[in-house]
């Protein structure tokens, strides 16, 4: 990396001499409008300066041969400096045609060279498809215009063109993602990749991959982070979209530095591989990093810096971390120091350092772990500061015992000593004994600076591997993602080392992959399948690869053998690639330790110096075993990671072929791995690319360089894109997909359910015209749109069979609904009712009760005001009449003592005047009356009020004494009828002793006794049944009549009594029907005794006379 007065070596094709800002080689510009240079600068150019052949452009673009000349149109000229005019074709006149330029002067050029331009309506259209003339001067011109009017996006076919605007443009924010996710917005943008890449990936459940390419300074970095924010938008929802996008500010810092080229550019390539659910929610992500530019660490160029993370640390670090780290100014540290740039315009390093912590901990790093990691970036600067000081004759050093020494041992957690042996000695094993050799002053340094690079990239690794963890938290694989690359972009310099070498060797596989899937596979695919193609040639660099990959024979398995040999040498390594492939054409050695590569992107020529030290990436066990017995966690888990990688021999027959077999995994055959596994799983996905164009080296706004842009669209295929996917049909699906995706589509089924069958047939359908699409053997190819017809139909009747089984169902709902509500109501109302009556029954139950309760109070309350006043009133009265007779009395007793004595009229006026005083109260005594019967007329009211209630209340005393009395007369009546009964047959036997009455007494005194004596026994019985059971009946009538109308009394208040009068109310009752059922079951066997006794005369007489006498009885 040198500063910008290189010399750059150009294609085969283009001899022209190099730009001194640009990899690529002189090309043709275009100017920035559709205006000519000044005469003077035509009067400048030479007339004989060869311009682009016939044969080239007829090779390259297939549609740009010469317009009619007869007719007076604009055409493209190609001025001998290379820049393109556009003029106007005057006359033709066989193979010459006179042009006018748009300065008004006039040209006479050979026909052949003049390139047809589009009209003017075709101006800044926004995919390249669309222009009538596909050439490079047509492109540029619709790229610069585009460019001009901040649109920055440009659709290529299926590439998506973003040149770097270098400025804040307004095509970003929500409103925008929203536009695009509504496909409300249909221009070229990030967002619309993104949006195709997530639709594909859940609608054909295939993994997608965004792959962004370009060179360094094009705007990879930015274009990544706005396709991220784009996923993380439509895939939200679950947090973990935060933490990635939250992931691009540590990486920037610890990956990212600032070069001639670029202020931000990406030391190290990522991808970025983004999980979705079944939802299409991001459940997870991951993250892989390629070759980090480990040598930036401890060099760098002028003008450049070192990564990111040491400016931000030393600017933002707080006051007590920095305290605890020691740090100084950037400016004290010779790492830094070496590139005199410390600062980026527009750039706050502290404020940075600030969103790098935040960022740290949303992904989840503990603050002593952020704490550990800025110890060891504190530790790799003061690594630097390092010195060392000669200790011997043979110029053996040892590491000067000053402060960044100390530092260094503090931040790692060492001993001083053991630090400065690390630095300064090498422990070799020899057999069985170990050796101390001491280093000299290089040998130091070299060890010295890889540790430092040791430390840094093993700190970058362990914490790719913390985000990583908290990204997968809780991740659920389903098979589906969207994978993300950024990776470095083609590299050419004035001095190419082993980082240019390894960076352009991944961007060549890159690019065979883009060659590949829109060129090579695609145009076999329609050989294999039977399309009528016309075949369009591109540029292959199969044979770049080989250069790099062939076994035994190819750059990378020589610098592995190379680095193998003990005495391999960087001038050795040179010697060994121009003896044995310098035969290849993508090859050219070079004087000294140079080699020249011929790339896709043009000729780079490496220095070999250094190559073999950093390929082998040695860390001698010192250092290791040094890190291992660190106090500090990182440092051990650093010295682990090297033990164990240090452990993965490199097998293949170049390495067994060298002799090699114990030899560990350099650093191109570990990025050679990466980069395989990348490739194979890119491979296994639907590729979108988007090609960053780069359109100054300056990094200004507005500055449009064509010739740089133009050999960069050469680079990275994209005219060839265009053209490929226009002729040919980018759209294709096998017949099954076909048929069993639109085959509902059709009015009338068809007979035959061959898929091939049912596809013609929606061909037919639509009216599909032959020429937008061909019919293969196992696909059907369509040009571009034609597809889109039949998905909108589909999507059309889709939607509505979906709003169809959306009404149909939300009726069924509906009615279910209803009928679940009516029975749930229903089963509501049974189970309100149920309740209400328990609630008023409890509530009546209590209301009455309250109202007996304040009845009795206010009865009682009532009766005894009532007494009070009453008793008061008496008392009052009584002492007020007292008196006044009394005192009547007295003052009549003193009158008549008055008269008596005849005293004279004084006296008489003084008792006058007593006697009025005695009115006077007599007068106040009847007031005080007056209001007292007033109060008793109130009592008595009330007492009515109470009375009135005691009537009602003895009302139903009386109903309740009334059904007792019809009770009790029920019984009388029975009594009654058997006493009537009983009188009958006493009449009757009377009836029949008369007429017998003269046997008896003939008999003599012997028969009547025998009768007697038969008669006596049996009505003795039965008179004294009857007889208890007519006692009985009083006593029980007094009994109960009693009991009641005691309990009356009671419950009126006249007695006093402790008892429920209610309660004993009801007890009688059911006492009284108990005993009256009882007794009429007595009375009625009684009854009939009585009949079986009938037959007897003395018994009948016997009942005659009880009955008589009972119904005496009652009528008494």
């Amino acid at each position: 990396m040198v500063s910008g007065d290189a010399v750059f070596y150009t294609t085969p094709e283009n001899g022209d001499s190099g730009n001194d800002d640009s990899p690529y080689g002189k090309i043709a510009s275009l100017p920035e409008d559709r205006r000519s240079s000044s005469d003077e600068d035509l009067d400048s150019v030479p007339a004989e300066l060869p311009s682009i052949s016939a044969s080239v452009m007829e090779r390259r673009w297939g549609d740009t041969t010469p317009y009619a000349s007869k007719k007076k149109v604009q055409s493209w000229y190609q001025l001998s400096n290379g820049i393109w005019e556009l003029g106007k074709i005057l006359s033709s006149t066989g193979t010459e045609s006179v042009i006018l330029l748009p300065e008004g002067k006039v040209l006479t050029v050979k026909s052949e060279s003049l390139v047809p331009a589009n009209p003017d309506i075709l101006d800044a259209v926004d995919d390249l498809m669309q222009l009538s003339y596909l050439n490079e001067p047509s492109v540029l011109y619709d790229l610069q215009c585009r460019y001009n009017q901040d649109m920055i996006y440009t659709k290529a076919g299926p590439v998506l063109v973003a040149v770097n605007p270098f400025k804040e443009v307004r095509l970003y924010g929500n409103d925008y993602i929203q536009a695009y996710r509504n496909k409300s917005n249909e221009n070229p943008h990030v967002y619309a990749i993104a949006d195709t890449a997530i639709r594909e990936m859940i609608r054909d459940e295939v993994n997608q991959s965004i792959i962004i390419s370009g060179e360094s300074g094009a705007g990879k970095t930015e274009t990544a982070k706005i396709a991220m924010q784009y996923l993380a938008a439509l895939g939200g929802g679950s947090g973990i979209e935060y933490e990635i996008l939250k992931t691009n500010p540590i990486l920037e810092a610890f990956g990212n530095a600032k070069t001639l080229r670029n202020d931000n550019s990406s030391r190290f390539g990522k991808l970025i591989e983004i999980y979705f659910s079944e939802t299409g929610k991001i459940s997870g992500a991951k993250i892989q990093t390629f070759l980090l530019e480990k040598s930036r660490v401890v060099q760098c160029s002028e003008g450049e810096r070192s990564y990111h993370i040491f400016y931000q640390l030393c600017a933002g670090a707080p006051a007590a971390l920095r305290e605890k780290l020691n740090l100084r100014s950037v400016a004290e540290y010779k790492y830094l120091r070496q590139s005199s740039c410390y600062t980026i315009n527009g750039v706050d390093d502290a404020e940075q350092f600030q969103i790098v912590q935040e960022a740290l901990d949303v992904v989840h790093v503990s603050k002593e772990d952020q704490e550990s990691a800025f110890a060891m970036i504190a530790a790799v600067l003061w690594l630097g500061n390092i010195s060392f000081t000669v200790i011997d004759n043979e110029n053996h050093v040892e590491a000067l015992a000053d402060e960044s020494l100390l530092c260094v041992a503090n931040l790692i957690g060492c001993h001083v000593d053991e630090l400065n042996l690390a630095l300064s000695t090498r422990k070799m094993r020899v057999g069985n004994d170990t050796i101390v050799q001491k280093l000299t002053l290089s040998q130091a340094i070299d060890t010295r600076d890889a540790l430092a690079k040791s430390i840094y990239a093993c700190l970058f690794e362990w914490l790719v591997e913390q985000i990583n963890k908290s990204l997968a938290v809780g991740k659920r694989r389903t098979g589906r993602s969207i994978g993300i690359l950024d990776i470095y972009g083609f590299e050419s310099f004035e001095r190419n080392s082993f980082e240019q070498f390894c960076i352009n060797y991944a961007n060549e596989r890159l690019q065979q992959h883009f060659n590949r899937h829109l060129f090579k596979l695609e145009q076999e695919e329609y050989v294999q399948d039977g399309i009528d193609w016309k075949r369009v040639d591109f540029e292959d660099n199969q044979d770049c690869l080989n250069l790099f990959e062939k076994r035994p024979l190819g750059l990378l398995s020589l610098l592995d053998e190379e680095s193998t040999f003990p005495n391999g040498t960087d001038m050795t390594f040179a010697n060994k690639l121009k003896q044995h492939i310098n035969s290849n054409s993508c090859f050219r050695g070079e004087r000294n330790k140079a080699f020249t590569v011929s790339h896709y992107a043009g000729e780079v020529t490496y220095d070999t110096t250094g190559f073999l030290e950093k390929n082998r990436d040695l860390l001698h066990m010192d250092s290791i075993q040094l890190l291992s017995s660190c106090s500090c966690p990182l440092p051990q888990i650093f010295a682990s990671s090297m033990l164990t990688q240090s452990q993965k021999p490199v097998t293949g027959p170049s390495y067994k072929a060298g002799g090699a077999d114990s030899q560990k995994l350099s650093v191109a055959s570990k990025f050679k791995g990466q980069l395989f596994q990348l490739m194979k799983r890119l491979e296994s996905t639907t590729p979108h690319f988007i090609r960053c164009i780069k359109p100054n080296n300056s990094q200004s706004p507005g500055l449009y360089e064509q010739e740089l842009v133009l050999q960069q669209l050469r680079c990275c295929g994209v005219l060839e894109v265009v053209r490929i996917s226009r002729s040919g049909f980018p759209t294709r699906m096998t017949h099954q997909k076909f048929a069993r995706r639109y085959g509902f589509l059709l009015l009338e089924s068809i007979a035959s359910q061959d898929p091939l069958t049912v596809s013609v047939a929606i061909l037919h359908q639509f009216n599909i015209l032959p020429e937008m699409y061909q019919v293969g053997y196992t696909k059907l190819f369509f040009r571009t749109g034609q597809i889109g017809v039949l998905e909108d139909t589909r999507n059309h009747t889709l939607h509505g069979i979906l709003r169809l089984q959306s009404c149909f169902r939300g009726y069924r709902a509906r009615r279910q609904l209803k009928e679940i509500k009516n029975g749930i109501a229903t089963l509501q109302s049974f189970i309100v009712g149920e309740n209400a009556r328990k609630k008023y029954a409890a509530s009546l139950q209590r209301h009455r009760a309250a109202i007996i309760i304040q009845r009795k109070i206010k009865a009682r309350t009532a009766r005894k005001k009532f007494k009070d006043i009453n008793g008061a009133t008496l008392v009052l009265q009584s002492v007020i009449r007292g008196w006044s007779v009394r005192r009547c009395s007295g003052d009549i007793q003193m009158l008549k003592l008055v008269s008596s004595k005849g005293n004279g009229s004084d006296e008489v006026l003084v008792k006058a005047s007593y006697l009025a005083e005695l009115q006077r109260r007599v007068v106040k005594a009847e007031v005080a009356l007056r209001e007292k019967e007033e109060e008793n007329d109130i009592v008595h009211q009330r007492l009515q009020q109470y009375e009135s209630r005691w009537s009602e209340y003895e009302l139903k005393m009386k109903s309740m004494e009334e059904v007792w009395q019809k009770q009790m007369r029920s019984l009388q009546s029975s009594l009654s009828i058997a006493k009537k009964s009983l009188a009958i047959d006493d009449s009757a036997r009377n009836s029949d002793a008369s007429v017998n009455a003269s046997d008896s007494w003939d008999t003599g005194s012997g028969g009547y006794k025998s009768q007697e004596s038969n008669g006596v026994r049996p009505m003795s019985a039965g008179l004294s049944v009857i007889s208890r059971l007519a006692e009985e009946f009083e006593q029980r009538s007094q009994v109960f009549g009693d009991d009641a109308k005691f309990l009356v009394e009671v419950k009126s208040g006249q007695i006093e009594a402790s008892l429920n009068p209610e309660r004993e109310l009801r007890r009688l009752k059911q006492m009284f029907d108990s005993w009256k059922k009882d007794y009429g079951g007595r009375l009625r066997e009684t009854k009939v005794i009585l009949n079986k006794l009938g037959s007897e005369g003395a018994v009948d007489k016997v009942k005659k006379k009880w009955w008589g006498r009972m119904n005496s009885t009652r009528m008494g």
